[in-house]
């Protein structure tokens, strides 16, 4: 075997690196089309991910603003009847302004001791909420949903009204 002499080496390497590089060997193809194709192959998903956690982040606030509403209503109620009314509209109310369905939502209340008006009792007033998954084109009958929330808040009847 022959040793083989520096500048020969560097010159195999420089024409091989300009064969590399010439235009008879780059490839044919083009990066656009491939970049778009893998973007929206990737972050369709991740978009899609990212609005259902909001949607569901979203629906938590309008479950913690309603139930604190309704329950501070329920106690501002001179009866129980109207009370329970007050408290159903006012959750609703608030979850509107959040943009949710009545439909979607359930409102509950619980009296600690059994009579809703006397000084010092406890109400709880606990929003739950069906959040359904965005842009899914089917009808009401088969909604199909991300996840469901609830919210509790408690106020005490005061000793004044």
């Amino acid at each position: 075997m022959r040793p083989s002499s520096p500048n020969t080496w560097r010159s195999r390497l420089r024409k091989r690196f300009s064969e590399a590089l010439s235009n008879e060997h780059r490839e044919k193809g083009s990066a656009v089309v491939e970049f778009t194709f893998l973007a929206l192959l990737l972050m369709v998903p991740l978009v899609y991910f990212i609005i259902t956690v909001g949607q569901i982040q979203g629906g938590s606030f309008a479950v913690v603003g309603a139930a604190d509403q309704a329950a501070k209503v329920f106690v501002a109620q001179p009866d129980a009847e109207s009370a329970e009314a007050a408290a159903e509209r006012a959750a609703l109310i608030a979850l509107a302004d959040f943009g949710h369905d009545a439909e979607q939502a359930r409102v509950s209340t619980r009296c600690d001791p059994a009579d809703c008006q006397s000084a010092g009792t406890a109400i709880t007033v606990t929003v739950n909420l069906t959040v359904p998954l965005p842009f899914v084109p089917f009808n009401e009958d088969f909604r199909l949903k991300a996840s469901e929330v609830e919210a509790s808040s408690t106020q005490l009847v005061g000793r004044f009204r």
